[in-house]
């Protein structure tokens, strides 16, 4: 409403106080104008008495004085002269209300008798006749009589009653144009104010930019001036809060561990994208997926409580999917009381999974040495303690002891070389290779032993670019130990085939065998350390160490080539690799 604003207020106030003032001076005015007109026509009718006064006792003519008197009488008015002889003489009126003045109301009426009683003194008198009110003023004359002037208050009521309308509409009009001033001043005072409110109700949207203009140089300028500083303060705090905000949450979001923010009621507040993924497979796992509501895991819980209830980090692990996670739970304090906690959730996973493998490592390392080293051990006791007779029994045990140590020298060699690879420290010596004759040759060296164990082996070429960019020895390191395993996995009468490819872009070469295969579940390990096929398939004497596809592998991604693996049991396996031409 316009009365509750603070232009009504204003306007109202202002128009009360002007009101209050116009009306207190409207009302001494009437009474000051009400008197003044009495008091003016008394003092105009004082003067003419005595002037009339002053003609009479001149001893001038009668007609000369009652012609005078003729003259100087206002029309309004009329004039009496009273003789000291009882004589008297009226004069004329233009007001009919003094008609009833003339000499039986003088001689005979109580009112008249009372005007001539004090006629030897000046005075004024007012008094009512025919609902009519008279005023009078006698004025004595030096041989006795007196004259007297009647006035009709008629007139004079007029005039005030014209005075009383000017002033009351002067009033009015003061009062309109107080109004309209008031609100226009109102306006102008409370705009300023306006703008600055519509400016907060932008600032509470967030509109941080929003300007107040300074329309005046005063307290309200003032004001608007400070307005806006303070906008844009709250503009740059806000940016900053905002670009931590982000700058968190994006930290947040960008972790690779989970991180959960909770109430002390288990609500979820925060929960970044690996969080998110762990709930959804939890729920996944224990048929929770439908909730609308995601639950949260019971060792989660679990670590909640118990960081409430003892107010310290809590370290708990839990399987979810197969995978190994672990959880480090820590209290979230809101001043000196426990308000919820943020847990950090890690897939360990990778970590146990390499713990296992260094575990693994140790353990075959420790069995791949272990046998040849009680082979040279027990060989070589026995030669010691002479139970080998003859010389060829010790020829026969010396030669063991000797097959052994190079295979103990090419383990460790080998072990050696796939720790520099993994570590980065593999060195190449690229060279310009031609590729057709650089596989020829490598596939040739085994012919023997094919031939030996009773497999075909085959070379089959696809040559588009003769030119590769690589470490030949390394590629042959890699080509050699394909096709030793495919040699050492087939079976007699079995097959072997060898194709390789090059064009512009990439060279790339397969090795076949129809041997015993693989099995699928054991496919994602082949190229792990000590990995070996199913001894129950493969002779002792041609078991290898286990480290060859392990060293192909980082030889191959050294470069920047790819290799894989394809096999069925009882039907084959098919080793490939592929490397660019051009080394970069």
């Amino acid at each position: 409403m316009f009365w509750k604003s603070v232009v009504g207020k204003l306007s109202l106030t202002i128009l009360l106080l002007v009101s209050f003032v116009l009306s207190v001076l409207t009302f001494f005015l009437m009474q000051f104008f009400e008197t003044y007109h009495i008091q003016e026509a008394e003092n105009d009718m004082t003067q003419m008495a005595n002037k009339i006064s002053s003609l009479v006792d001149s001893d001038y003519d009668v007609s000369f004085i009652e012609d005078a008197t003729e003259m100087l009488r206002d029309p309004s008015s009329r004039i009496v002269i009273y003789y000291a002889n009882d004589k008297q003489w009226i004069s004329e009126t233009d007001d009919a209300g003094l008609g009833f003045i003339d000499e039986p109301w003088l001689l005979h009426d109580e009112e008249g008798q009372n005007l001539i009683n004090r006629a030897a003194i000046k005075t004024s008198n007012g008094f009512i006749a025919d609902n009519n009110e008279i005023i009078s003023v006698g004025a004595p004359l030096e041989n006795g009589g007196a004259v007297f002037v009647f006035k009709s208050l008629d007139m004079i009521n007029e005039t005030r009653d014209q005075t009383t309308k000017l002033i009351l509409l002067s009033a009015g009009i003061a009062i309109l144009l107080t109004t309209f001033f008031a609100v226009f001043l109102s306006s102008r005072i409370t705009a300023p104010l306006m703008k600055m409110r519509e400016a907060a109700y932008n600032l509470t949207r967030g509109e941080f930019h929003t300007k107040v203009p300074v329309l005046t140089r005063d307290e309200i300028g003032d004001l608007a001036i400070e307005f806006n500083r303070m906008g844009n303060q709250l503009n740059y705090h806000i940016q900053a809060l905002r670009q931590e905000k982000e700058q968190l949450s994006s930290i947040v979001s960008s972790m690779a561990d989970g991180v959960f923010t909770l109430s002390r009621d288990g609500e979820i507040i925060v929960m970044n994208p690996p969080a998110k993924a762990y709930l959804d497979n939890w729920n996944y796992e224990h048929n929770k997926e439908d909730n609308k509501e995601k639950q949260l895991p019971g060792k989660l819980k679990d670590a909640l409580n118990e960081v409430i209830n003892e107010e310290k980090a809590v370290l708990k692990e839990s399987i979810v999917q197969g995978r190994n996670y672990v959880m480090l739970v820590t209290p979230l304090y809101d001043e000196s009381y426990v308000r919820g906690c943020v847990a950090v959730i890690r897939d360990m996973t990778e970590e146990r999974r390499l713990d296992k493998l260094r575990k693994d490592f140790i353990a075959n390392v420790s069995h791949e040495l272990r046998t040849p080293i009680s082979m040279l051990q027990g060989y070589s006791e026995a030669i010691v303690d002479n139970i080998a007779e003859t010389k060829e029994e010790k020829n026969e045990l010396a030669k063991i002891i000797y097959e052994e140590s190079l295979r103990m020298g090419r383990l460790v060699n080998e072990l050696l070389d796939l720790a520099r690879m993994e570590a980065g420290q593999i060195q190449l010596h690229v060279d310009s290779v031609a590729v057709q004759a650089f596989v020829e040759r490598v596939v040739h060296k085994f012919q023997g032993l094919a031939q030996e164990n009773e497999v075909e082996l085959s070379l089959d070429l696809d040559i588009h670019e003769q030119i590769c960019e690589m470490d030949s020895d390394r590629i042959e390191q890699v080509l050699t130990n394909l096709i030793d395993n495919a040699l050492r996995h087939s079976v007699k009468n079995g097959k072997v085939q060898v194709y390789a490819k090059s064009n512009a872009d990439s060279f790339h070469v397969e090795v076949q065998d129809d041997g015993s295969g693989i099995p699928e579940e054991d496919l994602p390990f082949v190229f792990e350390r000590f990995y070996k096929a199913d001894k129950s398939r493969v002779k002792k004497e041609k078991q290898g160490t286990g480290l060859g596809l392990a060293i192909a592998r980082n030889i191959i991604e050294a470069h920047h080539g790819k290799i894989r693996v394809k096999s069925k049991l009882d039907i084959g396996t098919t080793f490939s690799f592929e490397i660019p031409m051009k080394h970069s």
